[in-house]
């Protein structure tokens, strides 16, 4: 190199400087995204210039927040634009995890058995009932997972929660104690034990639900109920629900119509529901019509009684024309198997399915004449919850009906 050549450093020189190992550097080398300014032709070293500092400490702090190499190369090289939508999209993913992160370990600490600790809540009789009421029907029968027949109780952040899934439909009921202390404690009972308490329950103005150990009990009017408890590990649903994103879509509908139309046919295999600006059309396809697949699957979802489909996940489209035809009352009108109702829609046009077998239960669990459906994406549930109960809430799988393809 002769003395007009610019001021190169050594590789060691040049990693000290930008706090990367010189092994860094040679592998970035052969990835080329921070190639050398200068390779000796007889020794192979590699030479930097002063110049390239800049670029080699953005692509060290790029590697440190985990930013994968092909994006680095789009961060390094490529236009702004491009450069920002594929940082946002690298934090979107990395809050995400995050989050999901932090709902496992909230999880299983719920779950570590506690040894002698006591923890109690004070709650209204009939709230309770009424609580046990509402989640009881998202619990399953199926023998070979029993813990899906059980509510989940949980005491803790000033919050009492009774929490039911059957892996197609979770509910979710929080009950605000008048006085809660202990640690925080999660138990599984029995459906069909919660059930048998319910009206004992309702007769009480306050119950306290009582867990110690490895033992439950519930105190009223001087009366003591046994919670029999089941051993299992719950389904982790706080993972479901921070994986659910902002809704795009919103559906508020009067709820006992727009269960009415559900029941209106017999045999039904799937439901459609489709938005538009003036209202609602739910399309009931019967047994003939073909059945509903799980998402991302394809295959049949098994028939449950009155040949309604079980399970799934969603399809969700835009419509190629907009739903009408909504009566001026509000009242349910039918045309072939069509039935268009009033409804509050915000969003693009939804066309999405349901199995009602899943839906219509869980219209039923509500309160108040008004229901709110919120979608987020095609593939998570769809939040079904009332305006005039927001301590109760539902998610409802919807389905993929194969005839649409």
């Amino acid at each position: 190199m002769d003395g007009n050549a610019p001021q190169l450093l050594s590789i060691s020189a040049f990693a000290r400087r930008v706090g990367l190992a010189p092994s860094a550097l040679r592998f970035y080398d052969d990835c080329g995204v921070l190639p050398p300014a200068h390779v000796d032709g007889a020794s192979g070293y590699r030479f930097y210039q002063p110049e390239q500092e800049k670029r080699a400490v953005l692509l060290r702090e790029l590697r440190e927040a985990d930013v994968p190499l092909p994006d680095v190369a789009v961060v390094l090289d490529g236009p702004r634009e491009q450069a920002q939508r594929v940082l946002h999209a690298h934090l979107r993913r990395m809050l995400d995890r995050t989050e999901r992160g932090r709902s496992a370990i909230e999880e299983i600490l719920r779950s570590l058995p506690a040894t002698g600790s006591h923890a109690e809540a004070r709650v209204g009789g009939a709230e309770l009932a009424s609580a046990i009421r509402q989640v009881v029907p998202a619990t399953s029968s199926d023998e070979d997972f029993p813990v899906l027949g059980c509510v989940l109780v949980e005491l803790g952040d000033g919050e009492v929660r009774l929490v039911a899934t059957d892996r197609y439909r979770l509910s979710i009921r929080v009950l605000h104690p008048a006085a809660m202390h202990g640690d925080p404690r999660q138990i599984l009972v029995r459906a069909a034990d919660l059930v048998e308490i319910g009206p004992w329950a309702a007769r009480n103005t306050e119950v306290t639900v009582e867990v110690d150990g490895g033992a439950a009990r519930l105190r009223g009017a001087g009366e003591c109920r046994v919670l029999p408890l089941f051993e299992d590990r719950f389904p982790s649903y706080r993972e479901a629900l921070s994986a659910l994103g902002p809704p795009e879509y919103r559906v508020i509908v009067d709820r006992l119509v727009f269960r009415d139309a559900l029941l209106s046919r017999g045999d039904t295999s799937y439901v459609t529901v489709a938005t538009a600006e003036d209202g609602l059309a739910v399309t009931i396809a019967t047994a003939g019509d073909g059945s509903a697949a799980r998402a991302g699957t394809g295959d049949p979802a098994p028939a449950a009684p009155g040949g309604a489909a079980t399970g799934g996940s969603a399809v969700c489209a835009g419509m190629d024309g907009p739903a009408s035809g909504a009566a001026a009352d509000g009242t349910v009108s039918a045309a072939s198997d069509t039935i268009r109702l009033e409804a509050i829609c915000s969003g693009p046009p939804l066309r999405i399915a349901f199995d009602p077998v899943t839906l219509i239960p869980a219209l039923e669990a509500g309160v108040g004449p008004d229901v709110l459906l919120e979608v987020s994406t095609a593939t998570h549930p769809v939040i079904v919850r009332s305006a005039d109960q927001g301590s109760f809430t539902t998610l409802v799988m919807p389905v993929a009906p194969l005839s649409l393809g």
